[in-house]
């Protein structure tokens, strides 16, 4: 078998910590369990990448406000935000571990994750 290795999938999870980061990528989906619409970020520098979801709630809200604000990217009320705005802005983000229970399996799972997104 042959796998083709494509631009940045060479690199390595970001280390815990603050991180000077490139949005590379966005990717749309819906959430496994509750079909929940959410957008995926990469953020990605020299030393690696992580990326996070974000997720279309009224919950997930105050997050993708927050990245947008720190984008740059002005956020009104009664307007759309379009995330292909995203790309190429630079942030500093603060990258950690969060631990949650899987509805499905119920088991714990832990995924890296980026928090606190700064304007760089």
């Amino acid at each position: 078998m042959k796998i083709a290795v494509e631009k940045g999938q060479d690199k390595t999870l970001l280390a815990d910590g603050r991180q000077h980061v490139t949005i590379t990528d966005i990717e749309e989906g819906a959430s496994e369990y509750k079909e929940i619409p959410f957008f995926a970020v990469r953020f990605e520098n020299d030393e690696g990448y992580v990326s996070h979801r974000f997720y279309q709630s009224p919950a997930g809200m105050p997050a993708i406000i927050s990245l947008f604000d720190e984008a740059g990217i002005p956020v009104q009320e009664g307007k759309e935000l379009d995330t292909k705005q995203l790309i190429g802005k630079e942030l500093t983000i603060e990258v950690g571990e969060r631990s949650y229970t899987d509805p499905q399996s119920h088991n714990e799972r832990t995924l890296k994750q980026a928090i606190n997104f700064l304007v760089s």
